[in-house]
């Protein structure tokens, strides 16, 4: 399976790529302030029960799969584990899960959602190569280098289908609700300043 196009340009500078200037602070911001404009209503919406309004919903017009999952889960609602997780001694987690990537800015009002997947063993997904992992890692530096934190969690939901069919079925349906940037279906979406998409 072909690897997700780069989200991040993580190629370091000299390396035969061209000169890559870092981002600036406010580039980054306004990357993640767009992104919880966007957000927000949601987690508001998930949080207080009540469904968006149809202009509100799935801005791709898919099918209605899973659709009343998606107006009832509230990522924030889930515990937050380290993403070092899998390298604790102890298994913490098993089995089919759907998981939820976010980052809590300190200098913004509210969490944004970077990534959606599912997984038949929660302990087992995180481990070895990740195409998130690299979006975080580039993710994590780009907002280092401009002198801004990040406050990054992944949390589980163990009540997804042990079918994998319905699994990928909702968390296609949560991607199209969320629009994650790192997701490979949704970082169109967002004119990312991250992107060195080759000309």
């Amino acid at each position: 399976m072909g690897r997700q196009g780069e989200l991040f340009d993580s190629t370091p500078a000299g390396s035969g790529g061209g000169e890559t200037l870092p981002l600036q602070e406010h580039q980054l911001i306004d990357w993640q302030q767009r992104l919880l404009d966007f957000q927000a209503p949601r987690f508001e919406a998930v949080a207080s029960g009540r469904q968006l309004a149809p202009g509100q919903m799935d801005l791709f017009g898919g099918s209605s799969i899973g659709a009343a999952a998606v107006q009832r889960l509230d990522p924030l609602q889930l515990a937050p584990q380290h993403l070092q997780f899998w390298r604790w001694p102890e298994r913490q987690l098993d089995g089919a899960a759907l998981y939820f990537v976010l980052d809590r800015p300190p200098h913004l009002e509210g969490s944004v959602l970077l990534y959606v997947g599912e997984t038949k063993q929660a302990d087992r997904r995180w481990k070895g190569e990740h195409d998130c992992k690299d979006y975080l890692a580039a993710y994590g530096e780009a907002l280092q280098q401009a002198g801004l934190q990040a406050q990054l969690s992944i949390r589980f939901w163990h009540d997804a289908p042990s079918e994998r069919r319905a699994r990928q079925a909702l968390e296609q349906a949560l991607i199209r609700h969320w629009l994650p940037p790192f997701n490979k279906e949704t970082r169109g979406r967002w004119a990312t300043p991250f992107t060195a998409e080759p000309g």
